[in-house]
C-alpha cells in the first residue's frame, strides 16, 4: 500500500504565564512520595503537537468544542476511577468547572485541570488505603445475606463518606471471602489483604508525571477512535517490545482492569497461545517461579510490574493463578504452568492437517490450513531473497501437499487471527480467485486506493470454507470478505471482530528532532478498509453464511463494543466478476441441514446449553457475600467447569481435531456443500 501521508508541522507553543510558574522543574521528586505531581514544559509541547497532528491527519475530523470537552472529562474520570471507589459526588461537583474547559486547555497546553484532578485522586486513594487495617481488625460475619455489586460502571457516585465506606466494606469482604473459600485462616487472610492494599499505596506513589500525562492524552485521543493512542516514552518502549515479540515470556499482552492484571491479547505461536490454558479476558491473580516457588499475589499491581515478574529466561517455568473469564464473577481460580520461550516464527506460520467427516453414509477427507496471522518477511522480500517467508507462499505449498493427499475440500481456519500484512491478505485471496480487486482503502483525504490481485493463476478452485470467529480481525476480514463477495467459498463460524481501520505509528522525536529528551509515540488512524462490494468491514465485520453459536457478544467483544468506534458505511463498489461457485439457494439448503444437526446432534445441543449458561453468568452484576450461598454458587460452577472447558474452549484450535466441535461442524457443512455440487 502506498504511503498514506507525509508532513512537516511547524509548532507554535503558547505557555500561559501563571501556569508556567507551576511547572515542575524536576517532577521526578514526586515519584515515590505522597507529594503532588506536576506537568513538565516538554509535556505541554507534546500536548499541542498531538492536537495538531490529530486535527490535521486523523481519518475522523473531530473538532474540539464544549461537547467534545465533556466527553474527554468523563473519559478521564473513568480512566482514573472506573469503579467509582474513590471520588464522591462532592468531588465530581468540584471538578465540574472543568467539564467544558478541556477543549481550550488542550489548544493552549494548559495542563492544570488534569493534574489537579489526578492529585485529588492520589490523595483519595492513599487515604482509602490507610483505612484497610481498621476494616480488617475483626473477621467479617459471613452469615449475613448481602451482596457486593462488582460492576459499578453505571452506579452513581457515593453521596457521602458513609456510603463510600459501605461500598469498601463489601469490597474488602468479597476479597476476604474468596480467600476464606480456599481454606485460609483469618490471620493469613487479613495479612494478605493488608499487604495487597499497602502495595496499592506504594504503586500510586510510583506514578510520575509521564504516567498522568499518558492517561490524560489517551482520554483525549479516545474521542477520535479506540485505536488512536499516545504512548509515553516508557510505554512506547514496552509497545515496541510487544510488537517485535523479542522478549522471552509467555506471549501475552496484559492490561489493567480495576485491581486485576488482565490478558488483553495472546501472541500467535507464543507459549500461552499454544497451551490453550490462558485466554483473552482471563485475570491473573498470582505469579510463581519454577515448579515450587511461592505464589506472589499481584492483585493491585501495575501492569508493568506484573510483566517484569512474568517475563524470564527461556526454558524456565512460570506458574500463574488465573481467574477464567468464561465463568463470570463466580469463576474459580486455577493454577496453570507455562514454560517461557521466545515466540518462534515457525509457530506462527500456516500449518496443515486433515480431518475425516462421515456425512450421509459417505466419508470425506478434508484439508485444514490453520493460519494464526498474515505474516511477511518484509526485509527478505525487499532484498529479493529467493525463499523469504510469506503467508501466501506457505499456503500455496500446503494446498499442493493437500491436493496430493486427495482431499475433497479445504478449510482455511482463521479463528483468533488478528490480522497482519495487508499485502498478504490480497495475495492469499489471489490463490483462490482469478485476478481482480480484493480491498478498497479510503484515506483521510477521501482518496481511494485499490488493493488488487494481478496474478491470473487460480491455485485452488475446489470446494472452500473459511472458518472465522469473533476474534478474526483486520486482514482476516479482508480475506474472508473478498472470498464471500466473489462467491468463491463458504464463510462459516461467528461474526468477525469488525476492525476496518488502518493505523500509522509516529515517533514524535522524528517530527520534533530538536528535542533532546525522549518524547514517545502516537498511533493514529489514517484510513479505512472497504470490501470490493463497497461495504466497510468496520464495526460490522464479516457476517458468516452459516452462523455458529457464540459465547462472545458484539456488546462485549469486537469493534462495536468500543466507545467512539468509527461508523460502518459504504462506498461505490469496485468492478469485479463474482464466480459461479456458490449460490444463495445452496447456502439456504446448507442452513437447513445445519439447523437439523444443531437440534439433533447431542454435542451441539450441549454446546448451545453451555453457551447460554455462560451468557447468563455474564449478566450477573453482583456476588453473594454469604458464605453458604457463595459455596453453593461455586459448587455449581465446579460442575459446569469441565463441560465448559471441553466445549466452549475446544473451538480454540484444539490439538485433537476430532474434539474441536466448531471445526468438525465446519467440516460437515463443507461436506454438505460438496455433496450439493455433485
Amino acid at each position: 500500500m502506498k504511503k498514506i501521508f507525509s508532513y512537516s508541522i511547524a509548532l507554535v507553543l503558547f505557555i500561559p504565564t501563571l501556569f508556567a510558574q507551576q511547572i515542575a522543574k524536576n517532577d521526578s521528586k514526586a515519584k515515590g512520595t505522597t507529594a503532588d505531581i506536576m506537568p513538565t514544559e516538554q509535556q505541554m509541547k507534546v500536548d499541542m503537537f498531538v492536537n495538531n497532528i490529530l486535527s490535521q491527519h486523523h481519518y475522523r475530523k473531530a473538532n474540539l468544542n464544549d461537547s467534545v470537552s465533556s466527553i474527554i472529562f468523563d473519559k478521564y474520570l473513568t480512566s482514573l476511577d472506573p469503579s467509582k471507589m474513590y471520588f464522591m459526588e462532592s468531588d465530581i461537583k468540584n471538578f465540574e468547572k472543568y467539564r467544558y474547559q478541556l477543549d481550550d486547555a488542550i489548544k493552549t497546553a494548559n495542563l492544570v485541570p488534569p493534574y489537579y484532578i489526578y492529585n485529588v485522586f492520589k490523595r483519595k486513594m492513599l487515604e482509602r488505603s490507610s483505612t484497610i487495617p481498621e476494616i480488617l481488625k475483626t473477621e467479617f460475619n459471613y452469615s449475613t445475606d448481602e451482596y457486593f455489586a462488582f460492576d459499578r460502571e453505571k452506579s452513581p457516585w457515593a453521596k457521602n463518606q458513609d456510603e463510600l465506606n459501605e461500598v469498601w466494606r463489601k469490597y474488602v469482604k468479597n476479597q476476604a471471602l474468596s480467600l476464606k473459600l480456599t481454606n485460609k485462616p483469618w490471620s493469613e487472610i487479613s495479612k494478605v489483604l493488608i499487604e495487597r492494599f499497602q502495595r496499592q499505596s506504594k504503586n500510586i506513589t510510583q506514578f510520575d508525571s509521564e504516567d498522568v500525562f499518558q492517561v490524560y492524552m489517551n482520554a483525549f485521543t479516545s474521542i477520535f477512535d479506540p485505536h488512536t493512542d499516545y504512548f509515553s516514552p516508557v510505554a512506547s518502549q514496552d509497545f515496541n517490545i510487544s510488537m517485535s515479540n523479542s522478549v522471552e515470556g509467555i506471549g501475552a499482552q496484559l492490561t489493567n482492569e480495576n485491581d486485576f492484571v488482565k490478558v488483553a491479547e495472546l501472541v500467535p505461536g507464543g507459549p500461552a497461545f499454544k497451551s490453550k490454558l490462558l485466554h483473552k479476558g482471563d485475570k491473573i491473580a498470582g505469579v510463581a517461579q519454577g515448579d515450587t516457588g511461592k505464589v506472589v499475589d499481584i492483585v493491585g499491581w501495575r501492569t508493568q510490574d506484573a510483566v517484569k515478574l512474568i517475563r524470564g529466561p527461556k526454558g524456565t517455568v512460570v506458574r500463574l493463578t488465573i481467574v477464567p473469564q468464561s465463568g463470570g464473577e463466580n469463576s474459580l481460580s486455577t493454577e496453570i504452568k507455562l514454560v517461557r520461550e521466545k515466540v518462534k516464527f515457525d509457530d506462527q506460520r500456516a500449518a496443515k492437517s486433515t480431518i475425516e467427516i462421515k456425512q450421509k453414509d459417505k466419508n470425506y477427507k478434508l484439508g485444514v490450513i490453520t493460519l494464526p496471522l498474515f505474516y511477511l518477511d518484509f526485509e527478505g522480500a525487499k532484498k529479493g531473497e529467493k525463499d523469504y517467508n510469506s503467508t501466501t507462499r506457505d499456503v500455496k505449498r500446503l494446498i499442493g501437499e493437500l491436493q496430493n493427499e486427495n482431499v475433497s475440500g479445504i478449510i482455511m481456519d482463521l479463528r483468533y487471527n488478528g490480522g497482519g500484512s495487508l499485502q498478504e491478505a490480497i495475495d492469499l485471496t489471489g490463490l483462490f480467485i482469478p485476478k481482480g480487486p480484493v480491498v478498497q482503502i479510503r484515506n483521510a483525504d477521501g482518496s481511494i486506493d485499490i488493493g488488487e490481485d494481478k496474478d491470473p493463476e487460480e491455485v485452488y478452485s475446489g470446494p472452500l470454507a473459511i472458518l472465522v470467529n469473533r476474534f478474526s480481525a483486520s486482514a482476516s476480514e479482508i480475506f474472508a470478505g473478498a472470498i464471500q463477495d466473489y462467491k468463491r467459498g463458504l464463510i462459516i463460524g461467528e461474526q468477525t471482530y469488525g476492525k476496518g481501520t488502518v493505523q500509522n505509528l509516529i515517533d514524535l522525536n522524528r517530527v520534533l528532532p530538536n528535542e533532546s529528551d525522549k518524547l514517545g509515540q502516537l498511533k493514529i488512524t489514517i484510513a479505512k478498509f472497504y470490501r470490493v462490494n463497497g461495504s466497510s468491514t468496520q464495526l460490522k465485520g464479516v457476517e458468516p453464511d452459516i452462523n455458529f453459536p457464540s459465547a462472545f457478544s458484539a456488546e462485549e467483544y469486537g469493534e462495536s463494543s468500543q466507545p467512539n468506534a468509527l461508523p460502518w458505511d459504504q462506498i461505490k463498489s469496485s468492478k469485479f466478476v463474482p464466480t459461479k461457485d456458490l449460490s444463495q439457494d445452496q447456502i439456504s439448503k446448507l442452513k437447513v441441514d445445519y439447523q437439523h444437526r444443531l437440534q439433533s446432534n447431542p454435542e451441539l445441543k450441549d454446546l448451545v446449553t453451555e453457551i447460554d449458561e455462560t451468557k447468563a453468568d455474564k449478566l450477573i452484576k453482583q456476588i453473594s457475600l454469604q458464605e453458604s450461598k457463595r459455596k453453593d454458587e461455586q459448587l455449581k460452577e465446579e460442575k459446569k467447569k469441565a463441560a465448559r472447558e471441553s466445549l466452549i474452549k475446544s473451538h480454540a484450535d484444539s490439538k485433537d481435531k476430532s474434539k474441536d466441535i466448531y471445526l468438525q461442524e465446519c467440516g460437515h457443512v463443507l461436506s454438505d456443500f460438496i455433496s450439493l455440487k455433485k
